[in-house]
């Protein structure tokens, strides 16, 4: 492909940032103009023959430059210096170019030697040889400008190439990856971020050699459609994905919508739908959302009718809710009564009353009020696990043989820690009085 004839572009993202073009300084300033007059010494430099040629002095020699038949000899020559006159303000206008700098110093010096074309051997009456010189020594002023110039653009082709070329080796090792494993998203991006690149710089930068243009162009072209055809491979193969999903989806919102007259009891064919949705895969995003609401929307019917059969359920209970909060509040009494026999003659009583009083809707609501049952139930168990602890003969039995034992160690202690006082040993007192004092903790713990 040419460098003028690029393809479309894909979606637009910033281009990479270019190197600034190369400048050249100004023109350098040539000889200070001296102002050329609008009406030249005609009389000076030309004069009209007895049949009405008119000439031009250049040195020493007289040239013809037309002649002016239907005026006077003032009036030929007049006509003829104002000729003269055009071409210096010509000369003025390009000296002013060139001194104020910013026009090219090769496209001014293009106009200076088309003008010293035209000067030479012009049809006008003036300094033509004047006219000349200055030319010349315009043109010799924009030499070293127009060098610097064509420097500058060689360095700006150069850069232009190199950057070109970056953009190209960029897109190959874009297309030299394992595109089977690629985030395409990123990839798109990447990819349209190098073709915003190259039509940018094909836009703003210079003109390359048209050999080099194809030559990068087509390195570009061939990465960037071998990444299009991974693209469009991928995609392809997705849209077989996401059809299958869609056609296993669509049946499964047909099973869901057929589970409507069955009410409540379609609640756990409906939870199997949703296992088998979840393992069906992606349909993609918007045939997604469309089944979804179906499939959702049948599931709502659903536990919309349990919602109702839940609501109806519990004003059925309403009753039997009351009933087992009174009871409840009638245990209250079994954790103030002291004599375990009745307290537990009173909750058995109630215990049969709550069973009597059958099942609550909703089952949260019931399970609620069974834990503040046995919370109770908890309590006096509790009691009569230490009343039996406490009042067991053979538990008494043993507590009775450990105090006595631990009674005898206590004056046996007694009578040596006596004994260690009265020798003034005090390193025996020391070990006597620790003993004694397990001894009598021990005791306490055992009489509870």
């Amino acid at each position: 492909m040419s460098d003028d004839n690029t393809p479309k572009p894909t979606p637009p993202v910033p281009s990479p940032p270019r190197r600034p073009m190369p400048r050249v300084s100004a023109v350098p300033a040539v000889a200070p103009v001296v102002p050329t007059p609008l009406v030249s010494d005609a009389s000076e430099w030309g004069r009209v023959t007895e049949d009405g040629t008119v000439e031009v002095r250049e040195g020493d020699a007289w040239r013809p430059v037309g002649q002016y038949p239907d005026g006077t000899h003032e009036e030929a020559l007049a006509y003829y210096a104002r000729k003269f006159d055009e071409l210096a303000v010509k000369l003025g206008t390009l000296e002013t170019r060139a001194q104020s700098g910013g026009s090219a110093a090769s496209d001014l010096t293009k106009q200076a030697r088309s003008l010293l074309t035209e000067v030479t051997d012009a049809a006008a009456v003036g300094d033509l040889a004047g006219l000349r010189d200055r030319l010349g020594v315009l043109i010799d002023s924009l030499a070293e400008a127009t060098a610097q110039e064509a420097a500058a653009a060689k360095e700006a082709l150069d850069a232009a190439i190199a950057e070109r070329t970056t953009i190209a080796e960029r897109a190959e090792a874009i297309a030299a990856r394992d595109l089977t494993k690629v985030q395409w998203k990123q990839v798109t991006a990447e990819m349209t971020e190098l073709f915003d690149a190259w039509q940018e710089h094909q836009r703003t930068g210079p003109r390359l050699p048209k050999g080099i243009a194809q030559q990068l162009w087509k390195r570009f072209r061939e990465a960037r459609s071998t990444v299009d055809r991974a693209r469009r491979a991928f995609f392809s193969e997705l849209d077989e994905v996401h059809r299958a999903a869609r056609d296993a989806k669509s049946r499964l919102v047909e099973r869901a919508e057929a589970l409507a007259p069955r009410g409540v009891d379609g609640i756990p064919a409906y939870r199997g739908l949703l296992d088998e949705w979840k393992a069906a895969g992606r349909a993609g995003r918007k045939a997604d959302d469309a089944l979804w609401a179906r499939f959702k929307a049948a599931g709502d019917a659903l536990y919309a009718a349990r919602a109702e059969q839940a609501a109806a359920d519990e004003a059925d209970s309403a009753p039997r809710i009351a009933a087992r909060e009174a009871l409840l509040e009638e245990a209250k009494a079994v954790a103030d009564e002291p004599d375990l026999k009745r307290a537990r003659s009173l909750l058995t009583r109630i215990q049969r009353q709550w069973d009597e009083v059958g099942r609550i809707f909703p089952r949260d609501r019931e399970r609620a009020l069974d834990d503040r049952m046995r919370t109770i139930e908890q309590a006096l168990k509790t009691r009569e696990d230490v009343d039996w602890k406490q009042n067991n003969p053979e538990t008494k039995a043993r507590v009775g043989d450990m105090s006595s034992q631990l009674l005898d160690a206590i004056a046996k202690l007694e009578a040596e820690l006596a004994a260690a006082e009265a020798s003034g040993d005090a390193k025996a007192v020391k070990e006597a009085t620790e003993a004694l004092a397990a001894r009598r903790s021990w005791l306490n713990a055992l009489r509870g």
